[in-house]
């Protein structure tokens, strides 16, 4: 699969090395694709991976991962050009501030960045966990969940075997309306790590009895 990851940071870089690694193509769409930290990035997921402009990226690719902090979103969207009928991986907490949430237009951020993003596939996912959990999602042999939401059945089918191919254990919670509750939980994940300093090796897993 031709996968396009907007931004090179922790969670884009992990998550272009993971998908890599299990034999997709892999389009970093970066500002600079000559730069030291784009080399570095390249290095890392190897030789099924190459970076250029976010618009290139975005267009040789049927699913793009938006990774880039939530006060760039909606600049680097206008960036990448035409998304319609494209699958679009929101991956990204409506935060200002870690981990108080920017609901103030009365959304999501999920159904936000849909209507930047006209005529994208919107699916929320990899936004409830740590890059290092995206890296290695298992604890003590048990696999986290990554919890998606979406209006596109073939979409979040698409975004389901992409968790599952980093080792995850898939979750739909429903429509694109249910990123707000993903967010909620994405802020309880740092509130955990950070406020009551459980540190970033925690991860959420929904069990069944």
């Amino acid at each position: 699969m031709k996968i396009a990851i907007i931004g090179s940071g922790h969670v884009g870089s992990t998550l272009g090395a993971g998908w890599a690694a299990r034999g997709h193509e892999i389009m970093f769409g970066v500002r600079d694709d000559d730069g030291a930290k784009v080399a570095s990035v390249l290095a890392k997921a190897g030789s099924n991976a190459q970076a250029a402009g976010v618009e290139a990226a975005a267009r040789s690719a049927s699913v793009v991962a938006l990774t880039v902090p939530w006060s760039a979103a909606k600049e680097v969207i206008a960036a990448l050009g035409d998304l319609r009928g494209k699958i679009l991986l929101d991956c990204i907490n409506p935060v200002m501030e870690w981990p108080n949430l920017d609901h103030g237009q009365g959304v999501s951020g999920g159904e936000q960045i849909a209507t930047w993003a006209t005529g994208a596939r919107v699916v929320k996912i990899f936004n409830t966990t740590g890059y290092e959990n995206m890296a290695d999602p298992h604890y003590d042999g048990e696999a986290l969940t990554m919890f998606y939401a979406g209006d596109d059945a073939e979409a979040k089918g698409v975004a389901h075997q992409l968790a599952q191919d980093l080792g995850f254990a898939p979750q739909d919670v429903g429509p694109l309306a249910n990123a707000y509750h993903l967010e909620v939980l994405a802020s309880l994940w740092g509130t955990l790590a950070y406020g009551q300093k459980l540190g970033r090796g925690i991860g959420f897993r929904l069990v069944r009895r």
